[in-house]
């Protein structure tokens, strides 16, 4: 409902506007990898796989990818979609995953892990996804999708047991074990799909798109290094989160 909202309040906009404005606006429309269902162990998501998503909220979000192209097809609104892999970086809301270990390390409090933690993800660092979405807005082909990945496969289990390392290195814990031991695999969640992996090779070619970090431990080191020095945030945060 949301997508489709923003759609119409767009048309209505664009139906009324001069030819200039028309001709250089965009509707820019971010979804995700999970609309494309589970891989296995080889292969990777790209612009023309499939959709089969698994989840109510990925089934949502592939609506909502259909709505966006129906209103491009029937009534020419210049729309553009992208997909993305999982996101970390600054700021992150505390229910995702790697804040949410950086906040409990930081408690002292157990790490949660779904099932054995083998399920596999690709992680991006919110500022590559900022531009790459800001280059499919000024570069990008109305009606095009583009795929936009950290070209950063994980397992979750290694994502955890890396942010315990680090911070092992910058904020020991004071009975001088090591963060793992906080770690508990806890019953799987609903509909987890075992591995998502983007193809972004389109939108390097097309966009000229890039990564700032070289290595996924480099932007989750970058990470950990804000959680760290930015404690009044978290504190507001966490705050609203038991409000709520």
């Amino acid at each position: 409902m949301g997508t489709l909202n923003l759609l119409e309040s767009s048309r209505a906009l664009f139906q009324k506007s001069d030819a200039d404005f028309q001709n250089k606006f965009r509707f820019v429309h971010v979804s995700t990898d999970e609309v494309f269902g589970q891989l296995g162990e080889t292969g990777f998501f790209n612009e023309k796989t499939s959709y089969d998503p698994s989840s109510p909220y990925s089934s949502s979000k592939a609506a909502s990818d259909h709505l966006v192209r129906a209103w491009q097809h029937t009534y020419k609104l210049p729309t553009i979609v992208t997909n993305c892999s999982n996101n970390y970086g600054p700021r992150q809301f505390p229910e995702k995953l790697i804040p949410r270990i950086i906040l409990n390390c930081l408690s002292e409090k157990t790490l949660p892990v779904y099932g054995q933690g083998l399920n596999i993800r690709d992680w991006i660092y919110v500022d590559d996804h900022s531009e790459g979405v800001w280059l499919a807005l000024t570069k990008g082909i109305v009606g095009d999708t583009y795929c936009l990945g950290g070209n950063a496969e994980r397992k979750n289990i290694d994502v955890v047991k890396t942010i315990c390392k680090i911070l092992d290195q910058k904020r020991p814990r004071k009975n001088g074990e090591s963060y793992e031991k906080l770690i508990a695999f806890v019953e799987d969640r609903k509909g987890h799909d075992f591995r998502y992996a983007i193809d972004d090779s389109h939108a390097i070619k097309t966009l000229g798109y890039k990564r700032r970090f070289k290595t996924f431990e480099e932007g989750l080191e970058s990470t950990v290094n804000w959680y760290l020095e930015n404690t009044e945030w978290i504190a507001a945060i966490s705050l609203g989160s038991a409000k709520s």
